[in-house]
């Protein structure tokens, strides 16, 4: 019988992990999701790699930090040496399925300092030396979508180096990150880099978005602001998959992948259900469609296997009722811009959040090495 994840594997979906740690690396645990639940693929950032290092139960770091504190390294050297290793040793663990998908999956995604959202050179520095201290070709390196964040995608495009976008939220910025993927494929081109060696996802953010518009929905209070809730988030990643079909059939796209060139595949983040009234998997279930990805907690993921209901593709059919879900938000008196750019503000106010907590909890763990 085929599982419910075979299946999404058959409709052109590919399932990442949105979790790392060193003791799910080292369990064995990683290569047995790729084994059982057809994962692919890993995705962190700094609030997964502070529930890992800060997890008091988990003493799996213990060594290493041990070994970074007679080695005088501070808060941030001993966040950059595990998180790499973590990535480097995920990387490694996924290197078959790099091999078998020619480098479209098997991938593990490291981010860059949220610290550095809004600086563009900065941005691109980190992430060259991320890149160069990980040196896994199956490494992802994320950078957030914001203003500052797209001309440092070209850059880093520019310079050979994968990408994994984050953060996305609106339709106008994904075009945006599009755009500025593309201009760093022709760069990248005209300085003889191999484009095929390239890749690239966009993360669309889904679950965050009905968390935002629904208690905007909730505070209207009419009939038909509540008839609207839990459906914006889905809406908005079908036209987000409408865009990406227009945006790669256009002219500028399709003399790139001519000359080598992968798309850049659109990624659903945010994929865990918070609200307990909608099924636990319908941010799986209600985004199926070829060469997209599903990056999924540990619960998610569960649930899927377990009783997802996987039906084919159920997005481009949906793309008349997704503008309907819009002009009725509109007309309901949603400001959904508003709704964006909150949820980009509040997107890297929390990563800059949680990587202060990991400096703060890593640099107490080597005062008491110390001792």
């Amino acid at each position: 019988m085929t599982s419910p994840t075979q299946a999404l594997s058959v409709a052109g979906v590919s399932i990442w992990l949105d979790d790392l740690s060193r003791s799910r690396i080292s369990s064995g645990n990683l290569a047995d999701l790729v084994a059982t639940r057809d994962v692919t693929g890993v995705t962190t950032n700094p609030t997964i790699f502070q529930g890992a290092i800060g997890n008091a139960s988990d003493d799996s770091y213990r060594e290493a930090l041990s070994r970074l504190a007679a080695e005088g390294a501070d808060a941030d050297a001993a966040i950059f040496a595990l998180t790499t290793a973590d990535v480097r040793d995920a990387a490694d663990v996924f290197r078959p399925v790099y091999d078998a998908t020619r480098g479209v999956d098997g991938r593990v995604s490291i981010e860059v300092s949220p610290d550095l959202a809004h600086d563009t050179a900065a941005t691109v520095t980190e992430a060259k030396r991320l890149w160069k201290a990980v040196d896994r070709p199956n490494t992802l390196i994320k950078i957030p979508a914001t203003k500052a964040g797209l001309p440092a995608i070209t850059e880093v495009i520019a310079a050979g180096i994968s990408v994994n976008v984050t953060l996305i939220f609106s339709l106008e910025r994904y075009a945006e990150v599009i755009d500025a993927y593309l201009a760093g494929l022709e760069r990248a081109h005209s300085g003889d880099f191999d484009l095929a060696s390239i890749h690239s996802v966009a993360s669309f953010f889904v679950s965050r978005v009905d968390t935002e518009v629904d208690k905007r929905l909730a505070a209207i209070g009419t009939p038909e602001a509540l008839a609207l809730k839990g459906k914006a988030g889905i809406a908005n990643a079908r036209l987000a998959y409408e865009l990406y079909e227009q945006k790669f059939a256009g002219k500028r796209a399709r003399d790139l992948v001519a000359v080598g060139a992968n798309v850049q595949r659109p990624l659903w983040a945010s994929t865990g259900v918070k609200d307990p009234a909608l099924p636990d998997t319908l941010y799986v279930t209600e985004l199926v469609a070829p060469g997209t990805v599903n990056t999924m907690p540990e619960k998610t993921l569960d649930a899927t296997f377990d009783h997802a209901v996987v039906t084919g593709d159920t997005i481009t059919g949906g793309y008349a009722a997704a503008h309907g879900v819009f002009d009725a938000l509109t007309r309901a008196g949603v400001d959904f811009a508003d709704v964006t750019q909150v949820l980009e503000d509040e997107g890297v106010d929390k990563f800059i959040a949680s990587w202060h907590d990991l400096q703060n909890t890593v640099a107490t763990a080597l005062d008491k090495a110390h001792r």
